[in-house]
């Protein structure tokens, strides 16, 4: 019995999964009230299913990239569950989550970072890294795949407004399936961001301008 927490974009999503088939599923905008949200929200979904936390075996997190608030709330939440009820405990890229959504041959998810930049990777159909996660520069990624890919073969998802992308249409049941995921130690779990955050940038930045 598999617990699915995503809070890394825009969207809250819960799911519950019986051998990797959907038997819940909670989709629905998130607002600034994350932290009091979620656990609620995570017992009304086994509650609906007459279950409770001890039934769970696994639980897969979002760990990033995204939101910097959003990916530390389930990731705190889904450690707490991990460590105090032993259950193990898988980390899920938000990118990997969103190429979920299309059958082409290759998946491009994007999630705007703000300023010109994105984090994007490249999966296959299949949903696996073709190219790696990274924070990137739109323009520099669009060069990139130009170089070495027909852009025919390639679709761009994202729940973000950015230009040709589709709506993301998520298929955490071929996630499970298809990705490769490594049980870690819940105390070991950290967010992958990406690239540092705002208060990182600007103490970098005043230590290198001494």
């Amino acid at each position: 019995m598999t617990l699915f927490i995503d809070t890394s974009t825009s969207r809250l999503i819960i799911g519950i999964y019986k051998d990797n088939k959907e038997l819940f599923i909670e989709n629905k905008k998130a607002n600034n009230d994350l932290s009091s949200m979620l656990l609620p929200d995570i017992k009304e979904a086994l509650n609906s299913l007459n279950l409770s936390i001890n039934d769970i075996d696994k639980i897969y997190v979002v760990n990033g990239p995204g939101s910097f608030t959003g990916i530390r709330v389930g990731v705190t939440v889904a450690k707490t569950l991990a460590w105090s009820k032993n259950i193990e405990i898988y980390p899920v890229s938000s990118l990997q989550l969103l190429a979920s959504s299309s059958k082409k041959r290759y998946i491009v998810p994007m999630i705007d970072a703000r300023r010109g930049y994105v984090y994007a990777g490249m999966y296959n159909r299949n949903l696996k890294s073709i190219i790696e996660d990274k924070y990137i520069k739109l323009d520099d990624l669009k060069k990139l795949l130009k170089k070495d890919y027909e852009m025919k073969d390639i679709e761009f998802v994202s729940y973000d407004k950015l230009e040709n992308v589709i709506e993301p249409d998520l298929n955490i049941e071929k996630l499970l399936l298809k990705g490769k995921f490594k049980n870690v130690d819940a105390h070991k779990l950290n967010p992958n961001y990406l690239k540092k955050t705002e208060a990182e940038e600007k103490l970098n930045d005043k230590k290198n301008t001494r």
